[in-house]
């Protein structure tokens, strides 16, 4: 939809354009961002941050995260849901979460950001930061 937008608009719309695309991709860079800083500061193991925004359609960024066991798992996503509640990053924000911390993933959509909390097991056997390996690290 994007390059469609920016195929049929004139050169100062188009400039517009983008001016406002990079001003959404920078919230929600520093949603993304406070996330980690979240996460870290309740211990989450090798939290990696992941620029989808040039291959995805759906999202801009990952946060991807470990947690030592299942009840660190619960803490940091009761932790993000709270410390994150009022943040905004353009769209709809914690649009929900999906699985159960029995299941070593739970994934909380905040629109453009997307927040992947594993156990080491399943960090492992899943290897999203493989899959997207043409993202950028931050």
């Amino acid at each position: 939809m994007i390059e469609r937008l920016k195929q049929g608009a004139g050169k100062q719309e188009e400039a517009s354009f983008t001016e406002s695309e990079n001003e959404a991709l920078k919230k929600s860079k520093d949603f993304a961002e406070k996330a980690r800083k979240l996460i870290e500061d309740k211990k989450g193991i090798d939290v990696v941050l992941l620029d989808i925004s040039k291959l995805s359609s759906f999202a801009d960024y990952f946060v991807i995260a470990t947690a030592g066991n299942i009840r660190q798992l619960i803490t940091l996503k009761e932790e993000l849901e709270k410390g994150l509640a009022d943040e905004s990053t353009g769209s709809e924000y914690l649009r929900g979460t999906e699985g159960k911390a029995e299941s070593g993933w739970l994934l909380i959509d905040a629109g453009d950001v997307i927040i992947n909390l594993f156990l080491e097991a399943e960090r492992e056997k899943y290897q999203l930061e493989k899959i997207w390996r043409d993202a950028g690290k931050e």
